[in-house]
């Protein structure tokens, strides 16, 4: 067996990037050995036809690399390669470049009406005829989204109805389009989200755990954007991110969102929970095109130059200098949808609201408020371009005092010009 060096990964530098290089040349002695296998991305040069990606397998070896799935969008494939294979597909003439499949998590540390959202349903635009794609942990079917869920992917588990086995996906779901059927207050409905009339997709990309690999993310964005006529999706949210180790135009979790706002897909994303230090922006959150979300504690004030950024609100710019977020909207103690006997309601008992409702905080809550709010947006105007829909809304928000832009992006989300004439 040769003796592991480092000489190819300095010669091929151009062809891996950061975190994998990282990751081999930190791998332990017992990881060194040619048969230890490492998650990747293997990004072609021209589209991946059945032809080419058998010919290189036989190439590499039948054994030293297998395959887990196509990324058509982004003219990939993910699997597991041996050191051995990695060197070979240096030397391939049909790679780009190979990434290492990292794991993207959740985006989780009365905000709707603070933001000109207001509880009743008359007189203002709810999403009705538009579909909000939620690529998180899966959504419940919840009494408040009954109807609605008319699509259901399961990337992780392959399972064909819609479930979630750890409560963020259906919290999420609901701050974009609950209902609040069972949240009756004195005067109107009390956890009511952005867009109350807009049907929903789930796909779940992340685990029980909250956690989903890049690869499983950009199989979420592809189906999203395959079938995107058939169930009528406009917009995706993603309210989760990682560490963002590369320039955007060289991370795969970028080029999958931008590949679906170029086919008009508005696609809104979360800043991320690492502040409130400075370049902590996640990615897919890095992308230029992704409208990205950042959070503010409402403290119960409906006076919005009252508002604050939250303290974990991840901080612009982005790591390569570009103004991010976009804009901020409430993410401090959320009371959204519950998902009973999730991993999240077992954990977080004290947080459970009545039967059916449950609290949280983080960029994840404020990012579906934004989502909701497109939805709006996209009723009012159907013929809207997801490069209309960021230019309205950054005109729209109301700028918060004494804060950095690049806490607050644009400033906070205001959708009060979305009410009916």
């Amino acid at each position: 067996m040769a003796l592991y060096t480092t000489d190819w990964i300095r010669q091929h530098k151009h062809l891996l990037d950061l975190p994998l290089r990282k990751g081999l040349r930190r791998a332990s002695p017992q990881t060194k050995k040619e048969n230890a296998r490492y998650p990747v991305i293997v990004q072609f040069k021209k589209k991946t036809l059945p032809s080419t990606i058998q010919s290189c397998k036989k190439q590499w070896g039948p054994s030293s690399f297998i395959a887990a799935r196509r990324l058509g969008i982004i003219k990939a494939i993910s699997g597991t390669a041996t050191l051995s294979c990695l060197q070979k597909m240096c030397e391939s003439k049909h790679v780009e470049r190979i990434y290492l499949n990292q794991k993207a998590k959740m985006s989780l540390d009365v905000a709707a009406p603070s933001v000109g959202l207001t509880k009743s349903t008359t007189n203002r635009f709810t999403g009705k005829g538009v579909t909000i794609a939620i690529l998180d942990t899966g959504i419940y079917p919840h009494p408040d989204l009954k109807g609605r869920i008319i699509a259901f992917r399961d990337i992780i588990r392959k399972r064909t109805k819609p479930y979630d086995d750890n409560g963020h996906g259906t919290h999420v779901a609901g701050c974009a389009a609950g209902y609040g059927n069972n949240s009756k207050g004195k005067v109107a409905r009390r956890f009511i989200g952005a867009a109350p009339h807009a049907k929903l997709v789930g796909v779940k990309v992340l685990a029980k755990d909250g956690q989903g690999n890049f690869d499983d993310i950009i199989a979420g964005v592809q189906w999203c954007i395959r079938n995107r006529k058939k169930y009528g999706i406009r917009v995706l949210n993603l309210s989760l991110g990682a560490e963002p180790l590369s320039h955007n135009k060289n991370d795969p979790l970028c080029q999958a969102v931008a590949r679906a706002v170029r086919v008009g897909l508005v696609t809104v994303v979360c800043a991320g929970n690492n502040g409130p230090n400075r370049r902590t922006i996640y990615t897919p959150g890095i992308c230029p095109t992704a409208i990205t979300v950042g959070a503010t504690d409402d403290r119960n004030k409906l006076k919005q130059t009252a508002h604050k950024i939250a303290r974990f609100s991840s901080r612009g710019p982005s790591i390569y200098g570009q103004l991010k977020p976009d804009l901020v909207a409430p993410g401090v103690n959320i009371t959204s949808l519950r998902a009973p006997g999730s991993f999240l309601d077992r954990e977080l008992v004290r947080h459970r609201v009545g039967r059916w409702y449950f609290t949280l905080s983080g960029c994840s809550m404020s990012t579906p408020l934004v989502a909701g709010t497109v939805a709006c947006m996209l009723e009012e105007n159907t013929k809207l371009t997801p490069r209309q829909v960021k230019s309205r809304l950054l005109q729209h928000t109301v700028h918060l005092v004494k804060t950095n832009r690049y806490a607050q992006g644009n400033g906070e989300l205001n959708a009060r010009f979305l009410k009916k004439k």
